[in-house]
């Protein structure tokens, strides 16, 4: 890695100036709205915050984007701003990739190619792809990172411990602590790129029998920590079969369940990032799995947790249900704040507990998946003195609202049931731990 690409002294003060003054002006003026006894404006406030980050392209927008989708992490009026950042941060030019690609690949890049694309046929907030034609002829992919991510990175995590803290002055139901530690290791496992050609294997590995969901290859030999090249894959937008025959809608729901629940039950790994750019649908309906940044894996115990979650809602079980919640890491629960966790989880598996076709999420919450119950359960933390969440719920929470989402564009009827009940067929902790071992280790992804 050359010196301008570490993360340098010069490139966080950089980040923190741009970031800090007006991240910084909102945080003086709520304090001194709270001084004066003042009610708080929350979309006042949350626009204002919106408008901050906005113009901003890099690791806190992704930030803001997550944190729009973890649920009880914002309120209403700040998930409704965050979520209208842009998506797409504008591309480098054709001079700027030649100079990034000669850094990674050698001064003689262009030989490893028959046909590379000038202009980048996608641009997020950490990198950029580029279609590409090997000289053997393989159709590929080249993600290439932008300059300086490291730096940004660790200054607008600095960043996001100050935004955190400016809601917390007014709504201290849930205890952020974990979700920035959480957010703080993914995002920096976001940066190597190298990890996440590891992750794509592995997730090749744990789907290799699913013949309606794919994976593309990654090619080390074309690869660096901040270049990843992986075969091309061709496919339409989810949405575009929004209007679709019922069958249709209901094949793509079954398929999208199975690509990120097939590696959680099998694999312990769950892929944490279901926005509808890491997708796309094939001509005959299987899905194309994307973007590999954001992988969560997890202990044997904590996929039990989750399975013994559903037996105790399923046969009220309470001692079942508190063992789960503690398993999870949840500590010094009273009834009350059990209740409530209770209501969550409630809604979260109802589709799993009824035994008949049905829609992910059955009543009107203005298009939004989970959003009234989210409000209920926030509203309750707040009167029971509030919650610690373990690190590892959110990037499950995330990837569960994500996909109830998807589920709820689609208006999917499935018997959810049968298939979790397929899916958890015989789990054993132990037999989880063996199958880790030996997969993990031939991509070469530390065990969690």
């Amino acid at each position: 890695m050359s010196g301008d690409e570490k993360n340098s002294l010069g490139g966080r003060v950089r980040r923190y100036a741009r970031v800090s003054g007006k991240v910084g002006g909102l945080a003086a003026r709520l304090a001194g709205e709270r001084v004066l006894g003042l009610p708080l404006d929350r979309a006042k406030h949350a626009s204002a915050l919106r408008e901050a980050l906005g113009g901003l392209k890099g690791p806190l927008m992704k930030v803001a984007q997550i944190m729009s989708t973890i649920p009880e992490a914002l309120p209403d009026e700040y998930v409704a701003e965050l979520t209208q950042l842009q998506s797409n941060a504008p591309s480098m030019g054709w001079p700027f990739v030649k100079r990034r690609m000669s850094s990674e690949l050698g001064s003689d890049w262009q030989s490893h190619f028959s046909d590379f694309e000038k202009t980048a046929s996608a641009a997020a907030s950490l990198g950029q792809v580029h279609h590409a034609t090997a000289v053997d002829g393989r159709d590929l992919a080249c993600k290439l990172q932008y300059p300086d991510m490291s730096a940004a990175v660790e200054a607008d995590l600095g960043q996001l411990k100050l935004i955190f803290s400016i809601y917390r002055r007014y709504d201290p139901s849930i205890d952020t602590s974990q979700i920035h530690s959480e957010i703080a290791a993914r995002l920096r496992e976001e940066l190597d790129y190298d990890l996440e050609g590891r992750h794509m294997a592995l997730y090749r590995q744990l789907l290799a029998d699913e013949d309606q969901v794919h994976v593309p290859q990654a090619y080390p030999d074309l690869s660096t920590d901040r270049l990843l090249t992986m075969g091309w894959v061709d496919g339409q937008p989810l949405l575009t079969y929004k209007e679709a025959d019922l069958e249709v809608r209901n094949t793509l729901a079954l398929n999208m369940f199975r690509a990120w629940y097939v590696p959680f039950y099998q694999g312990g790994v769950i892929h944490a990032d279901p926005h509808l750019g890491n997708y796309s649908v094939r001509d005959d309906l299987s899905i194309n799995l994307l973007d590999f940044g954001c992988v969560r894996s997890f202990e044997p115990k904590f996929i039990g947790g989750v399975i013994d979650l559903y037996r105790a809602l399923e046969t009220k079980d309470e001692a079942l249900a508190v063992h789960a919640y503690e398993t999870w890491g949840f500590v010094d629960l009273s009834r009350d704040v059990i209740d409530t966790l209770n209501l969550w989880a409630e809604f979260v598996y109802a589709p799993l507990l009824e035994d008949r076709p049905r829609q992910i999420q059955e009543f009107d919450a203005g298009g939004v998946y989970g959003k009234d119950v989210a409000a209920e359960v926030a509203r309750r933390l707040r009167e029971q003195g509030g919650v610690t969440p373990p690190r590892e719920f959110v990037f499950m929470d995330r990837a569960a609202i994500g996909l109830g989402g998807v589920f709820l564009h689609l208006k999917a009827e499935i018997n959810w049931h049968r298939t979790f009940h397929e899916l958890i067929a015989g789990f054993d902790p132990g037999k989880l731990a063996a199958r880790q071992k030996k997969l993990f280790k031939a991509a070469g992804v530390p065990l969690p």
